[in-house]
Order: C-alpha cells, then structure tokens, then sequence
C-alpha cells in the first residue's frame, strides 16, 4: 500500500456532531463550533502531512425550493463571495463519482449541485432566495468554502456532502446561530434563555427539531453508505 492510500480523509465539519458522524477509520474529524474564523485557525495550524483528500460533512441550510428536510448534496463545486465577487471552487470529479455510486441507495434524495460557503448563517427566506440567485446553489453551509479553499492552497482532493436540514422557504430562529457551544454542541442554556426573553416560540423549536432530526439520519445513513475513509478512494 502506497504512503498516499495510508493518509487520512480530513472530514471538516461545524458541528460536533456532525464530527462524530464523520469520524471513522482512515477519517480525521475537525470541527470549528460553527466559527468559519476560527476553522480557519485550526486548518492553518495543521500539517497536510498524512492528508490525502479534504471532505466537507455535515447538514445544511436549503436554497433550492426543491429540497426538503433529509436531502443530500453531493457537491458540484463551492460558491464563495468576497469584494471581487462570487468565487466557485470546483470539486473533485472522482470523488463526486464514488459519492454517488456508494449513495445510490437513497435514490432521489441525493442530487449533484453547487453549495454556498459563508461567512455567517443565512437566516431568513429572503436572504436565501438572493444566494440562490446570486450562486446558484442548492444548499449553503458556513465551513465548505473555507475547507475548498484549504484544499485548493495545499493541491489536495476536496468535496462536499452536505444534508438539507431548514428548507428554502423557512426561517432560523433568531438566537439559533448563537446557541452552540465552543465545541460545536447545542448550548441549552442558550436555548432556553432565548424562550424567556421570547426570541423564540414554541413552534419555530420543534420545527427545528424535527428538520434537524430528519438532517441528521439521513446524515448517518449517508455516512454508512460511504464506508472507510468517507467513500474517498485511494
């Protein structure tokens, strides 16, 4: 076996639990809390010694009014914006092959399309239309572009696999993109402040709920279809 095939996949993740999906053997997990300054921080710090391909995983915000809570994103190629204007970072063709072959078992839910990488949550259905008619994108995550980025610096393989959790037409609660932990897990205490100060009802709580849950298995339903190393070949 070659020293390339021996190298892991480095899966970049936001989330902790999207890590503890991703991880696996012949995976390295890193997430950053959802801080793309601070992902940034952390692939710096990090050798590309022993990395053979860099994978983004984890779930997503919908863009394309098609998609509902569940569906998988292979990624075509990441969209990034910046003063000079849209940015698209192609991803890698084989590995979107192997995606796709290992993932045909969950049939139309998985489609091949552009993401969104950004630098803070897209919150509102308003804001997620004008991405999509600025990009393209079927989906938008806030650590692919950094991790496109990381992999195109450094000529190593990347790709995509993201899961739609809240569709196109639904809003984030307001609080949501500041109620997570340093380490990428859910701050309850956050949570429930947000409910006595009324940033959020009821509704919105459980709606998010039930779309993250449905994010979330069909997230580990994918990653069991991709086996060792994410479904990254040598």
């Amino acid at each position: 076996m070659s020293p390339r095939a021996e190298a892991v996949v480095l899966a970049v993740a936001g989330l902790a639990r999207e890590a503890r999906i991703a991880d696996g053997p012949g995976v390295e997990a890193l997430q950053a809390g959802g801080r793309p300054d601070r992902l940034r921080a952390l692939l710096d710090g990090r050798s590309v010694d022993g990395v053979r391909a860099i994978v983004s995983f984890g779930i997503a915000g919908g863009l394309d009014p098609a998609l509902v809570p569940g569906d998988v994103v292979v990624a075509a190629g990441i969209w990034t914006e910046s003063g000079a204007g849209p940015r698209r970072l192609p991803a890698s063709e084989p590995i979107i092959a192997g995606f796709r072959a290992r993932l045909s078992g969950l049939g139309s839910r998985v489609v091949v399309a552009d993401l969104a990488g950004v630098e803070a949550a897209v919150m509102t259905p308003e804001a997620k239309a004008a991405l999509r008619a600025r990009t393209g994108a079927a989906a938008v995550d806030m650590e692919s572009q950094v991790a496109a980025a990381y992999a195109a610096a450094h000529e190593l393989p990347f790709a995509a696999l993201r899961v739609v959790c809240d569709p196109a037409e639904r809003a984030l609660p307001a609080f949501a993109a500041k109620a997570l932990k340093p380490n990428g897990d859910p701050d309850i205490g956050a949570v429930l402040g947000a409910l006595l100060r009324r940033e959020a009802g009821i509704g919105a709580l459980v709606r998010l709920a039930r779309d993250s849950g449905e994010a979330f298995r069909s997230l580990g339903r994918a990653r069991a279809l991709l086996g060792l190393a994410l479904g990254v070949d040598a």
